[in-house]
C-alpha cells in the first residue's frame, strides 16, 4: 500500500529537499513512526517527546483534518495523500522550530 506525503518547505531539509516522499503505512501513526526512521531530525519538529503530535502541527488525510478523524490511529488506504501544514502563527517558546 502506498500513500504520498507531502512535505512543506521548513521540513525539505530532513527530506534532502524533496517536496513528496511515498511510504506504505496503515495508519497516520506508522507513516510518521517510518519518515522519522528514513529521515532522521523530522520526528522531533512534529511530535512531542510523548509521541503525539505537536498542536502547531495539522496533518491532514485526502483534506481531513486527522484531529476529526481517528488522530495519529486514522487508517490509511492505498493512493490516499498524507499533507503536512504547520500553523503559520503561535507556537510554543520551547518547542523547536521546523
Amino acid at each position: 500500500m502506498s500513500v504520498t506525503v507531502r512535505i512543506p518547505q521548513p521540513l525539505r531539509r530532513f527530506t534532502e529537499n524533496r517536496d513528496m516522499i511515498e511510504l506504505s503505512a496503515r495508519t497516520v501513526g506508522e507513516l510518521l513512526e517510518q519518515l522519522g526512521r528514513q529521515y532522521p531530525g523530522i520526528t522531533e519538529r512534529l511530535c512531542e517527546p510523548d509521541g503525539q503530535l505537536r498542536r502547531f502541527v495539522n496533518i491532514y488525510v485526502d483534506g481531513e483534518d486527522i484531529r476529526f478523524l481517528s488522530g495519529l490511529a486514522t487508517e490509511l488506504e492505498d493512493g490516499m495523500e498524507v499533507s503536512i501544514i504547520p500553523a503559520i502563527a503561535g507556537g510554543n517558546e520551547h518547542a523547536p522550530s521546523l
